[in-house]
């Protein structure tokens, strides 16, 4: 026998002889990564991630961030300081967005830059060009307390948090118009599929408004208060059939202006609900739920209130 041939079959390379462990990510993300996931408006809330207002609040033109008037500063900090303190009394871990660009006023409405899914955040591409680039801090913050990143909103793909709504694990609210384009709805969309969301309602924002929460929002496992003149048709009927109330804002003045639909909901029926909304607190607490009321007057001046200021990273 030739012995170069013997010396090959001598030190024949064996295959690795094992398999993959086959198994769904959801499953390890407590193992490996840390306690978090979503895919409720409602159930009971574990941690958030906010943006304390930094230097950025501190001079700017608020004309050209889309402010409606100058602010005061450290009562704007003081009533975001006021729901972080609410959010820790029910037992609400409160991590925050450390760093940030100092010309990013907007950058404390932390919804509209992370949106989370039963397997990490999707990280998003906000449509306002000048808010672009607070989406990076969102990330950081996010690495760095170990939450997986499932997505980032690339190419032509504008989408902000905002444009999507959980019902539940298997349905999602997501809508498209001057805050989410046709690009960043579809790789959204795609993600949600991938991940098991079979049921996506389409919803389209109307001229004028920006996102879902100042339309519709949800405050238990059976009532959504929503801006009846602006949902569209299809939206309700799909929530009707999901078994929803519908408890139509009673106000166009606090739809609109003081964004009485903008609430959170820390536990199935109870909601923190921004001040001057008198009406639609009151058809909330007619109908179950209970409310926190807390002065988001300032913050208000930015056309944002407290489901946009708030990042969900773990509920129930």
């Amino acid at each position: 026998m030739n012995k170069d041939i013997a010396k090959i079959d001598i030190d024949a390379i064996p295959g690795e002889r094992w398999f993959p462990t086959e198994n769904d990510f959801k499953e390890e993300i407590d193992l490996y990564w840390g306690d978090w996931g979503v895919a409720s408006e409602v159930e009971d809330l574990k941690a958030v991630l906010m943006r304390r207002p930094g230097k950025e609040i501190e001079n700017f033109d608020y004309e050209e961030v889309r402010f409606k008037e100058p602010i005061d500063v450290d009562l704007f900090r003081k009533q975001h300081d006021d729901l972080a303190e609410i959010y820790i009394d029910h037992g609400v871990k409160v991590y925050y967005v450390k760093e940030q660009r100092e010309d990013r006023p907007n950058a404390l409405f932390m919804r509209d830059l992370v949106f989370m899914t039963p397997e990490g955040a999707i990280v998003t591409r906000p449509a306002i060009a000048a808010r672009r680039g607070e989406e990076r801090y969102a990330a950081k913050a996010l690495s760095d307390l170990g939450v997986p990143i499932l997505k980032t909103v690339t190419g032509n793909g504008t989408f902000d948090g905002a444009m999507g709504l959980w019902i539940d694990k298997h349905t999602v609210v997501l809508a498209s118009g001057v805050r989410c384009n046709k690009d960043g709805y579809q790789q959204v969309e795609y993600e949600l599929k991938r991940i098991g969301v079979d049921n996506i309602i389409h919803m389209q924002i109307p001229y004028g408004h920006a996102h879902i929460d100042g339309l519709l929002n949800i405050a238990s496992n059976d009532t959504a208060m929503i801006h009846a003149s602006q949902v569209p048709y299809d939206v309700c009927d799909a929530l009707k059939r999901k078994g929803f109330k519908l408890l139509e804002a009673p106000s166009q003045t606090e739809a609109k202006e003081t964004l009485g639909i903008n609430f959170v909901a820390i536990k199935p029926g109870l909601v923190v609900q921004p001040e001057g909304n008198p009406r639609c607190k009151e058809l909330l607490e007619n109908n179950g739920i209970k409310v926190i009321s807390t002065d988001f007057s300032e913050i208000l001046k930015g056309w944002g209130a407290i489901h946009c200021v708030t990042a969900f990273l773990k509920r129930g």
